[in-house]
């Protein structure tokens, strides 16, 4: 990044937001979009030369609300690709979720040119979103680029990795011994490294990329992983995977389960060759960092 490039960094105090404002070398400012006054918030902003990393979104909440999930992702995204182009912004760089591309991978991992096939609301909305900032930034010639990431690995990490440690942290023994699936996941830093090479890339311009560590990771061993970075046994015994999405049906848990038994693989390559990028932290170093800080926090 030159050391004189602005940034407008929506999301700026979130898991991810955080370590892109620490990785900047220039002038960050913080655009909020929560709460009624969100279009005045983007009114106000100097968009002139900047980098717009757009990072907020509704991630939780309000699932039966569609309504609300398509403000959040999808018009608040449209109404700040406008302006930014409105107001004379470089590039506006998107952070969407893998989660547009689908619920899990069968026979192979998604890929860039793959039909998107969003199954709830929240990926619903952020397809939306890609969709009117790709029209509104051809409409008014604002270089754009889109990223989709999977889960988010870093210290103290939220939501269902949170939900996760905790279950690790437990001294009951797990059953996921004979769960053969594969998940990727990127470390906070390897995605904010791609996030800042779609802002400089000439070759990123118009373009969706997929995020992620070629390590993909079963559940076995990433329960392994961070139960050892906690001082515990892994402690692991084999129950299959039709049973243990049974019983999580059963006490209100499918999705969750299904997200320890099931693939969600991707192959982030097109990202990696276009953008001379690749993730440089270990996955089982960044698993280990996240348990850690997870318990010292607790």
């Amino acid at each position: 990044m030159p050391a004189n490039q602005r940034w407008v960094i929506t999301g700026s105090d979130g898991f991810v937001g955080r370590a892109l404002s620490a990785s900047s070398r220039g002038a960050v400012a913080s655009l909020r979009l929560g709460g009624d006054d969100w279009k005045a918030h983007i009114a106000a902003t100097d968009f002139r030369g900047a980098v717009v990393y757009h990072l907020a979104g509704r991630v939780h909440g309000t699932d039966g609300d569609e309504a609300a999930w398509m403000r959040d992702n999808a018009s608040k995204t449209e109404t700040l690709a406008l302006a930014a182009a409105q107001g004379g912004a470089r590039r506006i760089v998107f952070l969407s979720t893998i989660k547009v591309n689908g619920e899990e991978t069968l026979s192979a991992p998604f890929r860039t040119a793959d039909a998107p096939r969003p199954a709830d609301a929240y990926a619903r909305s952020k397809w939306e979103g890609e969709r009117l900032l790709a029209a509104a930034a051809a409409a008014k010639g604002l270089e754009y680029a889109i990223v989709r990431s999977p889960l988010v690995i870093g210290p103290v990490a939220p939501g269902n990795l949170a939900s996760l440690v905790r279950l690790c942290d437990s001294p009951w023994p797990l059953p996921f011994a004979s769960i053969r699936n594969r998940r990727t996941f990127i470390a906070r830093e390897d995605l904010v490294a791609l996030l800042m090479r779609c802002s400089e890339s000439p070759r990123a311009a118009g373009r969706t990329f997929l995020a992620g560590d070629p390590d993909a990771v079963s559940t076995p061993r990433l329960v392994t992983v961070v139960r050892e970075a906690l001082g515990r046994s892994p402690k692991l015994f084999g129950l299959a995977a039709g049973v243990l999405e049974s019983l999580g049906a059963l006490g209100g848990q499918g999705d969750r389960m299904r997200r320890l038994t099931r693939s969600l693989e991707v192959d982030c390559k097109d990202a990696m060759e276009t953008l001379e990028w690749a993730p440089r932290r270990a996955m089982d170093d960044a698993l280990r960092e996240m348990a850690r800080s997870a318990k010292e926090r607790a």
